[in-house]
């Protein structure tokens, strides 16, 4: 038996990256997650197709028939839907590849409707036959089927990808990309455990619902016992969280494109369905965020209060919230830091979510160390049940100063991640860093939750005293003196 080298992560980093650098030019850098997304799925699903009638057909003594079954494959490709049928494609390629996507959606409606997106992959204008010949001969130069590339390597090589579009498009308060510390940390937090339910209800490209299986591959449990649910408005981002799920070797999960907060996709009978562990980074103080339905909301979500009908960052924690195990559940939002203090509507809210003692903690993080923007912004921690010795208290962390300054962004290393998952977990004071604080006090703050008011930083007086200023002056002032004369002496030569 002939044995096959794996594709390393490094090799397969290097080819993702060269697919964009083809497109470079005739599409915008923004619109490469659209083309190169799909593109890569679909070469996945042909290799492993491939591999598995390879499989039947050695099993059968070659019965085409037997090893085209649709039991013996993860996903049916049709009749000229085939990456191959592609290859051979010299004129109106683009079209080609719709009448491929659509093909593979049809005949695997249950996975794969809609997957692979609307891009207009037959505008010529943008995508000629012969920069599309390149790009498809491109990814033709890798097998991708299990047996040349891990799953596990392709889903990083994957998340490569989904950040290094995130530094070219730049885009604003980490709407599409998370930095992976900041999941890692949620994830800790939240503490997901096998045959756990897991929800993201802003879930953009999956990594949060990813995280929780890693959590649990890095503690040596069985991952494959946890489902996820994720839930996400933009088409592209919905697309490519559940490719990258599949490219993961995830299967037990649900994604679905649409609205979270004016539709719902998650039910148990006429409630919204719970979940034991809810995570998110939502989008930072939407402003059409569905207000006019919130007063009445058929779901049950106000439970707190109604949000500012421009900015819809309380109607995301209530939502996560009534999405909790009454038992079980705890939460994870990263929110701006004007959450924790702004008046009106939203300190009503947080009043009440206080009184129902459902928040556990407020983490501050340092500055921009979000994709596109320069704030500051926090985690907030709630949990259905606290344990006994928590309860009637809220453990606040000062971690700005956890960070690498960098240069035109900061970063939230490992062994900060550590720290501050440490002060959580050990709930108790460190003077400059953590306070526990009781409901009472922040109820006398007018349930103000921003963390300076806790957390007062020590300021240290460097300052020397009038009377070691006053000396140091007049050795200065002595010095200058001599400079002079010196001075004098040298130029009297010369005169």
């Amino acid at each position: 038996m002939v044995m096959v080298e794996k594709l390393t992560l490094s090799k397969l980093d290097q080819y993702l990256s060269k697919a964009a650098w083809i497109l470079k030019g005739p599409v915008d850098a923004s619109d490469f997650k659209v083309y190169i997304f799909p593109l890569l799925f679909f070469k996945r699903i042909s290799d492993v197709y491939d591999e598995e009638f390879q499989q039947a057909l050695e099993e059968s003594q070659g019965d085409k028939d037997y090893a085209s079954l649709p039991e013996f494959h993860r996903f049916e490709i049709p009749k000229e839907c085939h990456w191959n049928d592609i290859r051979e494609t010299t004129v109106n390629v683009g079209q080609k590849l719709e009448q491929a996507f659509r093909g593979i959606e049809q005949a695997n409606q249950e996975f794969l409707y809609g997957i692979f997106g609307d891009a207009q992959w037959s505008n010529k204008n943008k995508l000629s036959d012969r920069l599309l010949i390149e790009l498809i001969e491109h990814f033709s130069q890798y097998n991708l089927a299990n047996s040349n590339v891990d799953p596990d390597i392709l889903g990083q090589a994957y998340e490569y990808l989904i950040k290094s579009f995130a530094d070219l498009t730049n885009k604003k308060g980490g709407e599409f990309y998370t930095p992976r510390s900041v999941v890692h940390l949620m994830g800790l937090i939240v503490d997901a455990k096998p045959g756990e339910s897991v929800y993201d209800p802003a879930c953009g490209t999956g990594g949060m619902l990813l995280e929780s299986i890693n959590h649990l591959k890095e503690l040596g449990l069985d991952y494959r016992t946890l489902k996820l649910y994720g839930q996400e408005k933009n088409l592209t981002s919905s697309s490519i969280a559940r490719m990258n799920m599949f490219l993961h070797g995830i299967e037990d999960f649900q994604i679905v494109r649409d609205d979270t907060l004016r539709h719902p996709a998650f039910f148990e009978g006429d409630e919204l369905k719970t979940f034991d562990c809810v995570i998110a980074n939502p989008p930072f103080s939407l402003s059409e965020w569905g207000a006019e339905n919130w007063a009445s909301d058929p779901f049950g979500r106000n439970i707190a209060g109604v949000p500012p009908q421009g900015n819809g960052d309380m109607a995301w924690v209530q939502h996560m919230i009534k999405s909790m195990n009454a038992n079980t559940g705890r939460m994870a939002i990263v929110l701006p830091n004007g959450a924790l203090f702004r008046k009106g509507a939203e300190g009503k809210i947080r009043k009440a979510l206080l009184d129902m003692d459902l928040l556990g903690a407020v983490i501050g993080l340092g500055s921009n160390i979000f994709y596109g923007t320069q704030l500051s912004p926090s985690i907030l921690i709630f949990k259905a049940k606290k344990e006994a010795t928590k309860k009637g208290k809220v453990i606040f962390i000062d971690a700005a100063d956890q960070v690498r300054v960098g240069r035109a962004q900061n970063f939230l290393e490992k062994s900060h991640v550590e720290q501050i998952h440490n002060w959580y977990n050990n709930n108790i004071d460190v003077a400059d860093f953590v306070k526990v604080v009781t409901v009472e006090a922040i109820a006398e703050n007018d349930y103000n939750l921003n963390i300076p008011l806790y957390i007062d930083k020590a300021v240290e007086d460097n300052l020397p005293t009038v009377e070691e200023a006053t000396a140091k002056l007049k050795a200065a002032w002595n010095d200058v003196q001599l400079a002079e004369e010196n001075f004098k002496k040298i130029l009297s030569r010369f005169l």
